[in-house]
């Protein structure tokens, strides 16, 4: 079968140097990178330039970098890492988190977690997914308290709408109650959408602590990882070693990482050209143009919103997504209803309900993605076929 993949925000195609750089590894590289022999330590050396790569990526330094095995690793070791530290005997305060409800599940569910021992506030969305700064603000003069510790978790873009957040004004928030109360407040964002696809700095941004995995642009699965701020210190979640700076035991996964760092490369070449977005926007524009066209009654979930230029949810009233997920893939296209880890629910998405999305049009949702290799026979083979079973399932599974 002729595959119209449009689920890259589930995973993306690695690109041939990364699978190039992969095999030399297994090959010929795959020496221990911890061992201090010759052979182990030119592994090492492709690791670091591998790290260096990924740190120019996201405009930070080498040693701020910790190598996970991806973005759900990478999240549940920056917020426990953080809120399960022991209390000081000195204060005996517990530990407050700000987040949201349209969160991977990656950081929703250590979030249910923590709350056993924290106290855990969401901040609300309107309509678009976007999160309001001055809510944040609001929240944290309510909760966080003077020398307690806090941490601010927001999504840097959202994987199922594609909707961006405005990180900086989020942290410049955060920073303005730490300055007036003197409450530690760290900023953690899960960008494993952003990394990539578009321009990250987190430097420019302010983040204390961001996430990313290799997968979501065109390098290996099993791969990721955590940007830690100089200064901040997290409590390990696995033990047995020395590894990536004490803060992740176990011998470095050198085959992924160094994928990771070649899918870093390319994706700084891609970026640097300003222009190369416009190409894969167009697409997706086209796309959501000719969808309204045959089937006028489509919503756009968070398209009210700045949205990322590879996603658009599609909401098709009445309808359930697994049947339109089911149908498309019988034609050959790839979408999904949703994030990949969550397939298989027939519940509607907690990311579009927490938006307000109301549950007929929550229930027929579909995300649709694309990557910098998406083609236009492949929008022209979707808009051929996605109004087709829309209209057909309309007619065989009425609403009601």
């Amino acid at each position: 079968m002729r595959w119209t993949y449009l689920d890259n925000n589930a995973t993306t195609q690695p690109a041939e140097p990364v699978t190039q750089a992969m095999h030399e590894v297994n090959t010929e590289l795959w020496a221990n990178p911890t061992s201090v022999h010759r052979f182990g330590q030119m592994v090492r050396q492709r690791l670091e330039l591998a790290r260096a790569s990924v740190a120019r990526l996201i405009g930070c330094r080498d040693r701020e970098l910790i190598f996970t095995s991806g973005g759900t690793e990478s999240n549940n070791l920056a917020l426990t890492g953080i809120l399960a530290q022991p209390t000081p005997p000195d204060t005996r305060r517990h530990g407050v988190l700000i987040t949201t409800q349209i969160e991977h599940a990656a950081v929703r569910e250590p979030s249910q977690t923590l709350a056993k021992v924290n106290q855990v506030h969401h901040l609300p969305v309107d309509v678009n997914g976007r999160v309001d700064p001055g809510q944040l603000a609001v929240l944290l003069d309510e909760h966080a308290g003077h020398n307690t510790v806090t941490v601010v978790s927001i999504q840097w873009v959202n994987n199922e709408t594609g909707v961006i957040q405005p990180i900086q004004e989020l942290v410049a928030r955060s920073r303005e109650h730490r300055d007036r109360t003197g409450a530690r407040v760290l900023f953690h964002t899960d960008a494993v959408q952003a990394v990539g696809k578009i321009p990250v700095d987190v430097k420019a941004a302010g983040v204390d602590l961001l996430t990313f995995a290799a997968h979501k642009f065109h390098g290996p699965k099993g791969t990721g990882g955590l940007y830690v701020r100089s200064g901040i210190r997290l409590r390990p979640q696995q033990l047995g070693g020395p590894h990536e700076r004490e803060m992740r035991a176990g011998t470095e996964n050198s085959v992924g990482i160094i994928g990771l760092g070649v899918a870093a490369e390319l994706a700084c070449r891609w970026l640097a050209d300003e222009q190369n977005v416009v190409v894969p926007t167009a697409l997706r524009n086209r796309f959501e143009q000719s969808i309204f066209q045959a089937l006028p009654d489509t919503v756009v979930n968070g398209g009210g919103a700045p949205r990322i230029w590879n996603t658009t949810n599609l909401g098709f009233p009445g309808l359930e997504a697994e049947a339109i997920l089911l149908a498309l893939s019988e034609r050959g296209v790839c979408a999904s209803a949703g994030a990949a880890c969550s397939s298989g629910s027939l519940d509607p998405s907690p990311v579009l309900l927490a938006m307000g999305i109301p549950e007929p049009v929550a229930h027929g949702s579909v995300r649709f993605s694309l990557s910098r290799y998406t083609t236009d026979d492949q929008i022209d083979r979707a808009i051929d076929v996605v109004p087709a079973i829309i209209q057909r399932l309309a007619r065989i599974l009425p609403v009601g």
